[in-house]
């Protein structure tokens, strides 16, 4: 009886580091791109390629 209790606890406890360790991958998963895309993203985004419209606009009238 000594010997299987033994190995049910080294079960349980192999069991629970992978818990961990699956809950620490699945964090990261979810939260590593969210701080990239704010890290790597820039609020004023300015255009260095501006396109001019080649074609007139219709004049609107009043």
């Amino acid at each position: 009886m000594n010997s299987s209790s033994q190995s049910a606890n080294s079960d349980t406890s192999g069991h629970r580091l992978a818990d961990i360790a699956g809950t620490i991958i699945a964090m990261l998963t979810l939260t590593l791109p969210l701080f990239a895309i704010a890290q790597f993203s820039s609020v004023n985004v300015e255009n260095s390629n501006p396109q001019t419209v080649t074609y007139k606009l219709p004049a609107t009238q009043k």
